[in-house]
């Protein structure tokens, strides 16, 4: 436990970390990967360079230091960060070197206003937040391990089927290589892929939404090809689209994450999804036609036009089978769409819309997409009315705020 002094020291640093702490853990990640670039074997590249990570964990720091004397308050933030970790590998000893590199990044841009007294007191802190990440991933590693068909770190499996879902979709059903029993997973949570691509440095692990029903021999990904070769996301899905192919071996980590749908509840559940967020979104749906088929479900989808729409025939055909209500959104059908019928809506998922079509008063909403895509949503349904409690959202990525 911390004394008083120490945290009425931390909490006095709020108001600069709220300006400086971008800034901050901007110069930790690059010190840190300059002192230790094996540990860029671990970290998303991308992330890195778009900044998302920096302004994440710039977020968490400040959370932290706010709630330094109530961090039950940010026990949510912990346990979804804690199941990003423990899909990672990262382990207790990585956690000295971003304590020490933390520390040094606080010093050099915040300068003489960092006295002895402010970076104790960060380094008592630091202590007692990474004691609780620990305890709380030990405790994640040790379920993964040992719950029946789990593992511990990587895991060897083969790619069964490679199936094209669209221009820019496309799915791997991945089975074991020991061909041994496989994890269960909760519907929305992911895997972490960890690839070797030649004339690469380091390691890159990228982490993917579970695309179909738990209880089957198989795990599948849907994984959207990104444009550009050189950036760090596009080197990466474009390696498996072209290269990676059916028989070749991946190493996947044990399902992992916190948002997942809840299948003990009988209320209606109405799904969200812009783009490549429908994989957990069709997960869930899966799910609620094998065990609730009697459950009331609308299952949303936003995408630009049918040649990027994946899964389409998939969802189509679980709707006929369940109680569910699929309406299709395009932004720029094709004429091709039009003349099919492809869709239901021209245009966006408004607040309107929804208002109109989907029980507000009682269901559950879980939505996943675009960070500008979830922003909408999330803001339509608070104006609308519903409540935190019924609201349940996934980040491709850093976590980030959705609020506007």
């Amino acid at each position: 436990m911390l004394d008083q002094k120490t945290i009425e020291i931390i909490k006095s640093t709020v108001p600069v970390l709220e300006v400086h702490g971008e800034q901050i853990t901007t110069v930790f990640y690059k010190t840190m990967f300059e002192n230790h670039p094996e540990l860029l074997n671990i970290f998303n590249h991308a992330n890195q360079k778009q900044g998302k990570q920096q302004r994440a964990l710039a977020g968490t720091v400040y959370a932290a230091a706010k709630y330094i004397d109530n961090l039950e308050a940010i026990l949510p933030v912990v346990n979804q960060i804690a199941h990003k970790h423990r899909s990672l590998g990262i382990l207790p000893e990585h956690y000295p070197i971003v304590g020490k590199h933390l520390l040094i990044a606080i010093k050099e841009v915040l300068g003489d206003a960092a006295t002895d007294e402010i970076i104790n007191a960060w380094a008592d802190a630091y202590g007692v937040i990474a004691d609780a990440f620990i305890s709380v991933e030990a405790e994640m590693y040790d379920a993964a391990a040992n719950q029946k068909g789990g593992w511990d770190g990587f895991r060897p499996f083969i790619v069964g089927n490679k199936v094209e879902e669209s221009e820019v979709i496309t799915s791997f059903y991945l089975k074991p290589v020991d061909g041994k029993e496989i994890a269960a997973f909760k519907p929305g949570q992911y895997i972490s892929v960890k690839l070797e691509i030649e004339g690469e440095d380091f390691t890159h692990i990228r982490q993917y939404s579970l695309s179909d029903a738990p209880g089957k021999s198989y795990y599948r990904i849907s994984v959207k090809k990104e444009a550009g070769l050189e950036t760090p996301d596009g080197k990466v899905s474009n390696y498996l689209h072209s290269s990676v192919e059916e028989g070749e071996v991946l190493q996947i980590s044990a399902p992992a994450g916190d948002f997942f749908l809840d299948t003990e509840k009988v209320t209606p559940v109405v799904l969200i999804s812009g783009g490549v967020g429908l994989t957990p979104m069709v997960s869930m749906l899966n799910t609620v036609a094998d065990l609730q088929p009697e459950k009331e479900v609308t299952f949303i989808h936003a995408a630009q036009n049918g040649k990027v729409h994946a899964l389409k025939d998939e969802v189509a055909s679980t709707a006929a089978k369940a109680k569910v209500n699929s309406v299709v959104f395009y932004d720029q059908p094709t004429e091709e769409d039009r003349e099919n019928s492809s869709f239901d809506v021209e245009g966006y998922i408004t607040k309107e819309w929804l208002k109109e079509n989907v029980d507000i008063a009682q269901s559950d909403f879980y939505f996943c997409g675009p960070v500008p895509f979830m922003k909408a949503i999330n803001a339509a349904l608070k104006d609308l009315g519903v409540t935190d409690d019924r609201i349940h959202f996934e980040f491709f990525g850093p976590m980030a705020s959705l609020e506007v």
